[in-house]
């Protein structure tokens, strides 16, 4: 296998606060939140527990050509609205299509296309299901739809490991480009999962926060008073290739993927390990293949769901890394702003790590109240100084099925 450096040249971001990268991060450092009360009859027929999402900001159908969108779960469209951004970011290199790949995640797929395929069947009969039902709403419909529109024609392959998807497929693309199975990879991941079957049902779990008086402060991580997560929705997605490669038509380079560390936890279908021994092992992996220490670590992004559990946990992990040293790294919990992407929050959690690392700025954490002396992070609910030495940065997720995913990003 090839040991070349493999760099970021494209980034592409779709969420609940900018319908670019670019809006997103500006959104981000403003201390934005996406989380607002849903405005639809369902919320109310249905009685849900939880009235409140981070929507997109921007709606994928009304940046897609209607023939395009119309054949899309919107999962695979805001697949297609980040990737279409990071290629066009990544000045649209010119690639043989033999050697450009896809890995492209999810965590659910089409939950859209699939429920209301039942309604129309339950109400209408099995002649008004669209036949473009089962494309739409298989897992590797996004994946499949950007290989078309890229013409990508070395592999395009999904990964759906819950929410940490999109942070593997990540890793799965420089693995796969260090294999020479191709010398462009479009990696990311996506999700559109607000609808009331999914909100009900984490709701019964007692995972989602139950603010429904004031949804822009409800995900907050590393809180004392912190109660669960917010569902979010969107894709993001990066443009790799190897160093030599865009260096040779001239690329701008954001940054270096440097490791990528994916492990399993074997302990409980949704609960994380309370020791944090999967997880620190994903974040050993990733500094291990960056050749680098934790002592060389300069930010991380945290997984930090806002969950009660959930983040104490991500705590004792990291803290068996680094040591006591934990308490010193500036830390973003991004999906406080963002609510959480599922399967895509790995992928826009990356764009995020890049852009802090580029610009030497750690995003702020907001609705942070008082902090848990549980979860004695470094953050901060303003942007924190990264400084002007060489930064290796490193995202985490987790997700549900034991999987931990690390990737780790050095400054170019």
């Amino acid at each position: 296998m090839s040991t070349s450096r493999i760099v970021v040249t494209g980034i592409g971001a779709s969420s609940p606060i900018g319908g670019t990268a670019p809006e997103s991060w500006s959104s981000l450092l403003s201390g934005a939140s996406g989380a607002r009360t849903l405005e639809y009859d369902w919320v109310e027929k249905y009685q849900l527990p939880v009235t409140f999402a981070a929507e997109a900001a921007v709606r994928p159908d009304t940046v897609l050509e209607r023939p395009i969108a119309k054949r899309l779960d919107p999962a695979s469209q805001f697949a297609l609205v980040a990737a279409m951004e990071a290629w066009a970011d990544a000045g649209s290199p010119e690639v043989d299509p033999d050697r450009l790949g896809i890995d492209f995640a999810t965590g659910i797929g089409g939950v859209w296309t699939l429920l209301d395929a039942w309604d129309t069947l339950k109400e209408k009969g099995p002649r008004r299901v669209m036949p473009m039902t089962v494309p739409m709403l298989m897992p590797n419909a996004a994946a499949g739809n950007l290989s078309l529109h890229f013409g990508a024609r070395a592999f395009a392959r999904t990964v759906a490991s819950a929410c940490a998807s999109s942070t593997e497929s990540i890793v799965n693309a420089v693995e796969h480009i260090r294999a020479g199975y191709a010398d462009v990879v479009i990696a990311g991941g996506t999700e559109s999962a607000i609808h009331p079957i999914t909100l009900a049902a984490f709701a019964s779990m007692q995972a989602l926060s139950k603010r429904n008086d004031d949804p822009a402060t409800a995900s907050r991580p590393g809180s004392i008073d912190r109660d669960g997560f917010v569902m979010g929705e969107g894709a993001g997605a990066l443009v790799l290739e190897t160093e030599e490669h865009a260096k040779a038509r001239g690329a701008r380079i954001y940054a270096v993927v440097a490791g990528g560390g994916v492990t399993a936890d074997s302990y409980h279908i949704t609960a994380n390990d309370p020791e944090g021994k999967g997880a620190a092992r994903a974040v050993r992996l990733a500094l291990e293949m960056a050749d680098a220490s934790p002592d060389d670590v300069t930010h991380i992004n945290a997984h930090a769901t806002s969950t009660p559990v959930g983040d104490p946990n991500e705590y004792q992990a990291l803290r068996a890394v680094f040591g006591p040293r934990i308490d010193e790294i500036p830390v973003s919990a991004t999906k406080a702003s963002t609510g959480h992407l599922l399967g895509g929050t790995g992928a826009l959690e990356a764009v995020f790590t890049i852009l802090a690392i580029a610009e030497r700025t750690a995003p702020p954490t907001i609705n942070l109240t008082e902090q848990d002396p549980e979860v004695p992070f470094r953050i901060s609910g303003a942007p924190q100084s990264l400084g002007d030495a060489d930064q290796l940065a490193i995202s985490n997720s987790f997700g549900f099925g034991g999987h931990n995913a690390v990737v780790a990003f050095r400054s170019a």
